[in-house]
């Protein structure tokens, strides 16, 4: 007969298992709704240095900051990336912030999750999110996306 290990109720799930063993609620439970992973970015050619606009996937809702047909979004997007516990440690362009990237690395999420603080709200209110701070591609020109590089909160220097 094999070993029963204990399972401890004490801590949360993403504590207490890897992306692999989540269920599908929990998966979808660890996006903490920044948006962050739906922005145009850049790569530098000579260097590899990936930077981000402020230019969002056509299908991105900038009012409620998530994809507005996220069944669908392979289908209508092409290029569109769907996370899975094999790929998101391999993404190297997911935000830092990243509740995927996170526990993926080992790392706690952030006291402004939702998960953690409890409400859907506090990754916006932390301003950790893109809510309303952001455009369209399909209103600017890619020639103008270069003009539209911006630094997010949580994305720069003082995370490396």
């Amino acid at each position: 007969m094999g070993q029963i290990q204990a399972i401890d109720m004490t801590q949360p799930f993403w504590k207490t298992k890897t992306l692999s063993q989540l269920s599908k609620p929990e998966w979808e439970s660890l996006c903490d709704g920044c948006g962050k992973c739906c922005l145009i970015q850049l790569e530098d050619e000579d260097t590899g240095l990936r930077l981000h606009t402020d230019v969002t996937c056509r299908l991105f809702n900038a009012d409620t900051c998530r994809c507005g047909d996220y069944p669908n979004r392979k289908q209508r997007v092409p290029d569109c990336v769907i996370l899975t516990p094999k790929n998101v440690t391999e993404l190297e362009w997911m935000p830092q912030t990243c509740a995927y990237r996170l526990i993926g690395e080992g790392k706690d999420l952030y006291d402004w999750h939702p998960l953690v603080s409890g409400d859907p709200m506090s990754v916006h209110e932390a301003g950790m999110s893109i809510r309303n701070q952001v455009v369209s591609e399909d209103e600017v020109d890619p020639e103008d996306w270069e003009d539209r590089i911006v630094e997010w909160p949580g994305e720069g220097d003082e995370e490396e």
